[in-house]
């Protein structure tokens, strides 16, 4: 069975990634001069689909010059080892502080078994392998490589996570931008456009600097934003009103339960899901209320568990 794929201009290639759901996580393709990087790896049970999309298009793996994962959360990174693997030329592009969980993934995988358990991890992710130190590249801030021509662009990306970067392709207006220009799925859009909002999924949003990594974003005159949930969003300057709006709401909500001794998490869940119910009424979307909340129990659960863990990671600061 072929995977997945949809094909946009410039050499895009977006993959999904097979991860929880067809159209939930993406990894990204770039064809150049019969050269490509892949931005995003998915898990490692991705790899197969990628190396597929691969040979059908004809690029032999020794001409992946780059994997660059814009985070390591193992929905975006999950895959990179076992990818490289395959890759025998291609550099891990990687945040600086997220190359040692990388190189030695030990306790990226003792956290997420200690929230799933053993069989789910092995469901969702399968294999973490290590990627070798002599593979890895870090991406520090204000970094560029030059693709085969083609000039990418990184910058720091804190908000979602603190190991975080986005990535410009600046001959195209391209952002690649993981999880800080949030998420948008397809079977939202309608005649009004893609609707968007904030992913403040855990352990390290923070949402002062979320918006200040919006407005870097925003400074480099996007055209397209490829999102990893999900696929290529354009008109991003109307998307990126609609995410601070949204952003607004869901720190609202969560000073609002700032105080909450007892239920919090369930509020919490219960209120993002209000807030994106009422928002996708004004967005006139065509879906009922039981394909609503199928699409996005997954957010409303993870989004609330992100902002539970920045109240209590605030309050013991302030």
């Amino acid at each position: 069975m072929n995977p997945e794929i949809e094909k946009f201009a410039d050499g895009v290639v977006t993959i999904d990634a097979g991860y929880i759901r067809k159209g939930f996580a993406a990894s990204h393709l770039v064809i150049e001069k019969g050269h490509g990087i892949f931005v995003e790896t998915g898990t490692s049970r991705s790899v197969n689909d990628m190396l597929l999309v691969l040979e059908n298009e004809e690029i032999p793996g020794g001409n992946i010059d780059y994997v660059m994962v814009t985070h390591v959360h193992l929905d975006h990174a999950g895959g990179a080892g076992a990818l490289i693997r395959e890759l025998p030329n291609a550099m891990l592009v990687v945040h600086p502080k997220g190359a040692r969980h990388m190189t030695n993934p030990t306790r990226l995988i003792e956290g997420t078994t200690a929230v799933y358990g053993e069989e789910k991890m092995q469901s969702l992710y399968g294999e973490i392998v290590p990627v070798p130190h002599e593979r890895v590249l870090i991406a520090e801030d204000g970094m560029r490589l030059d693709f085969q021509g083609r000039p990418f662009y990184f910058f720091d990306g804190p908000g979602h996570a603190r190991h975080h970067y986005c990535v410009f392709d600046e001959n195209y207006g391209n952002f690649f931008s993981g999880d800080n220009f949030g998420i948008s799925y397809r079977e939202l859009d309608n005649h009004k456009g893609p609707f968007i909002f904030p992913s403040t999924t855990p352990v390290q949003f923070e949402p002062h600097l979320m918006y200040k990594t919006l407005d870097r974003i925003m400074e480099q005159e996007p055209k397209n934003a490829y999102l990893t949930h999900y696929g290529c969003v354009t008109e991003l300057s109307g998307l990126a009103d609609d995410l601070r709006r949204r952003l607004d709401l869901f720190v609202d909500l969560g000073e609002s339960l700032r105080y909450r001794e007892e239920s919090r998490l369930k509020e919490l869940q219960d209120g993002i899901r209000s807030i994106l119910l009422t928002e996708l009424n004004r967005h006139e979307c065509h879906l009922n209320l039981e394909e609503i909340d199928a699409l996005l129990q997954y957010d409303y659960d993870l989004n609330a568990q992100g902002i539970e863990t920045w109240l209590i990671r605030s309050s013991k600061t302030s």
